[in-house]
Parts: structure tokens; sequence; C-alpha cells
């Protein structure tokens, strides 16, 4: 039986600071999420990532980096939308929109209820580069990151299509950017 809620590591962990998802996983290992909740480092397996999320889930949470222009190690909580069509899938990559178009494309199922919840990175080199390691203020953010799913999961377990609890304040208030996946709306991690 497929658990109701995916919580979903994704980033190249040779990027820099794109390798925040699965930093998050590995630092969910000592602080585990409550049971009902699938949580599975993706790296860059979007074709594997998109056929998970055609398997029942009611729920996905994304973490992620996003540039979304805030401050270095800033959180947002994204809702991204069903895609439109105008986003082209692709197999290979872990582009978050592209995942979700081809699972779109893949299945005639439902895609759950996907959520982003992304990191504000401050060094993501060329794909021709490779830098292990986050920078200081998105490492700082990998704790913030697994105390908001702790609030976030409970809820949306009890409640997968109800409304987002509040996440506290994000490092830097301001005006909503917009939103780093294509059709997509920010949700709750504007200030509070």
């Amino acid at each position: 039986m497929t658990p109701p809620l995916l919580v979903a590591g994704v980033g190249n962990i040779f990027l820099a600071d794109d390798a925040f998802g699965p930093e998050v996983i590995r630092a969910l290992e000592h602080r585990p999420l409550p049971p009902g909740a699938r949580v599975h480092d993706y790296g860059i397996r979007g074709l594997d990532l998109a056929y998970d999320l055609l398997s029942g889930y009611a729920t996905a949470v994304l973490v992620d980096a996003a540039p979304r222009g805030h401050r270095p190690g800033t959180l947002s909580l994204i809702e991204a939308e069903p895609p439109d069509g105008t986003v082209p899938p692709e197999a290979h990559g872990m582009d978050p929109a592209k995942v979700l178009a081809l699972a779109t494309h893949l299945g005639d199922e439902p895609l759950p209820r996907v959520l982003v919840l992304a990191c504000e990175p401050g060094v993501l080199p060329d794909d021709d580069d490779l830098l292990p390691g986050l920078s200081t203020p998105v490492r700082d953010a990998v704790g913030r990151a697994v105390d908001a799913l702790h609030t976030l999961v409970p809820a949306l377990l009890a409640d997968p299509a109800g409304p987002l609890p509040p996440l506290g304040r994000p490092v830097e208030s301001g005006r909503v950017h917009a939103a780093a996946l294509p059709g997509t709306a920010v949700r709750a991690a504007e200030d509070r």
C-alpha cells in the first residue's frame, strides 16, 4: 500500500547548493517524520520521481534548491499547479516542472498535490563544474527545513487538501517573488 505522503529530496550533490534536497533527506534520518510519510532521495533521477508521483500519493513535497530572488538560505513553500502542457516532458534531469509534465504524460492518473519546499541557493555552478558541498547559508537552512517538514507533514497527513500551516518567518520578508516553477503560486512562506 502506498503511504499517503511522499517527501522527495531532489538535486545534484556535485553542484554545490543544488544538493540541498538530498542533504535535508539525510538530516531526516536523525529526526524521522511520522508514519505515513515516505522519505526518499531522488537526486537527479527525474524519471523515477515521475513514476512515483503516479503511485497513489495524496501529497508530495519536493525539497529542492530554487532561485527565487531572495537572500541565500531563504526557505519558501510553493504549491505547484498541474502542468498546462506548455512545459515539455523530459526523462532526463530533475527540473521539477519537467518532472511534473513527464508524470502527466506517462499516466492517466491524477497527480498528487505537489508542494515544493525551496531554498534560495547561494552557489550553483554550471553543469560542467563540479563543486560538492553546500554554501554556509544553505547549510544553515537544512535544519530549518527539517523543522518546517515536522510542522508541514503532520498537517498534510491529517488533511492532504487542507490549508498549509504557517512555517514561521522567512529569513527575508518583503514582496512576493515569482515562483521557481512555471505556473506555480506562493502559498505559505511569506510573512505571517
